[in-house]
């Protein structure tokens, strides 16, 4: 399974997504869009959306820290 955070330096939403896959133990590739042009681009052309947190899990996009959606897309028990 492929993950992706796309994410910035100064999202409290980015820091808690990321800490909450960290405490259930899933692996992801944290992309800082902060001063990428074109990684920001990636994301805006995945999402349709400019903020973040947007998540890429195996080419499924979830738009901010929807903890119900990323969890049962990761099958995270609560």
């Amino acid at each position: 399974m492929v993950i992706k955070v796309y994410s910035t330096q100064t999202c409290p939403y980015c820091v808690t997504l990321k800490e909450y896959l960290k405490a259930n133990n899933i692996a992801f590739e944290d992309i800082d869009v902060s001063f990428d042009a074109k990684l920001q681009q990636e994301m805006i052309d995945k999402s349709g959306q400019m903020g973040v947190p947007v998540v890429d899990i195996d080419g499924q996009i979830v738009v901010g820290f929807d903890k119900e959606r990323i969890s049962r897309l990761l099958d995270i028990k609560s």
